[in-house]
């Protein structure tokens, strides 16, 4: 079975329901406790009374500096959101590491950012090196990922499209929530990826909710097109997509084809004077809820609540 291990302040925890047990580890970085995975074992299994896990405030269980890399257009749902037809090409682009935060710290929007967006998106922590030219598949997937955390990954829109800048637009701080838990797996519990389900609130209101049959390309191969080019090392992250339900969509055919003919600058500039009718984007104030669990709980990487507000 899966492990729940939550990070503080002042070490590491092994989580077991409501109550969490200090991990007897040297570890400061993910990379190290995942080489001390023995002394996460034993403070699971101690049978210790513990603390209780609404008492501890909860960080990012993946330190920084790492590597962040993310997929594109990786669930069905969300192409069809974006206006996609056909096959879509794998593709991928990183994320400032300096992006990642704890999973109940404010998501700061920056003074220019107009148009902020959530993504959901199951995070691979990984557990051993990844060599460029690696084949990972689902018999292997279990040595190369160590774990699984909630993480997402926050968008501002017009910077990403005006600009076509997808570095920029995703790593400002705060800008990757994650957390609160990294969720260790056996390798058993990788036949059961499929069932795992991602699902997103604003204030209360679902808009994200999708299981990772969704998915179009899943992690083993994913990490074998990453492997082409791309060396991936114990602690680096990847985020897998996300689903649709997001606040961007793309517009009509019919309006679509009428932008096209515009120059960018008032294609841009009518695209989002549509968009600023959309109160779907996210606001000073605005409360996320984000979960990623089976059915039956056997996965379950608990909740992220994070809050909007605005850089002062």
């Amino acid at each position: 079975m899966s492990t729940n291990v939550l990070r503080t302040a002042d070490g590491w925890w092994a989580v077991a329901g409501d109550r969490a047990v200090r991990v007897d580890t040297k570890a400061r970085t993910t990379d190290e406790l995942l080489d001390d995975r023995d002394a996460v074992k034993e403070a699971a299994l101690s049978g210790e009374a513990g603390t209780p896990v609404a008492d501890l405030a909860a960080l990012s269980p993946v330190t920084t500096p790492c590597r962040v890399v993310c997929q594109m257009v990786n669930y069905r749902s969300h192409a069809r959101d974006s206006g996609f037809t056909g096959d879509i090409p794998p593709a991928f682009f990183r994320k400032a590491s300096g992006s990642v935060s704890g999973p109940h710290e404010n998501v700061v929007r920056p003074a220019h950012v107009k148009f902020l967006d959530y993504e959901i998106e199951l995070g691979l922590v990984m557990g051993a090196r990844l060599p460029v030219g690696t084949v990972v598949t689902e018999q292997n997937l279990h040595e190369y990922v160590a774990g699984l955390v909630v993480t997402d990954d926050i968008s501002a829109r017009d910077i990403q499209l005006t600009r076509t800048q997808f570095y920029e637009s995703k790593s400002y701080p705060t800008f990757t929530p994650t957390g609160p838990y990294l969720t260790l797996l056996e390798p058993e519990d990788f036949a059961h990826l499929l069932d795992l389900r991602l699902k997103l609130s604003v204030n209360g209101e679902l808009r994200q909710d999708r299981t990772l049959s969704d998915m179009i390309v899943l992690p083993a191969q994913a990490l074998t097109l990453l492997a082409r080019f791309q060396t991936l090392d114990p602690g680096d992250l990847v985020l897998t997509g996300t689903p649709g339900g997001t606040a961007l969509k793309a517009p009509p055919k019919a309006v679509e084809k009428i932008g096209a003919l515009l120059p960018p600058a008032l294609k841009w500039k009518a695209f989002f004077k549509s968009q600023a009718k959309n109160p779907r984007y996210l606001k000073d104030g605005d409360v996320i809820t984000a979960t990623i669990a089976t059915g039956d709980g056997r996965i379950d990487l608990g909740e992220q609540r994070t809050t909007v507000a605005d850089a002062t």
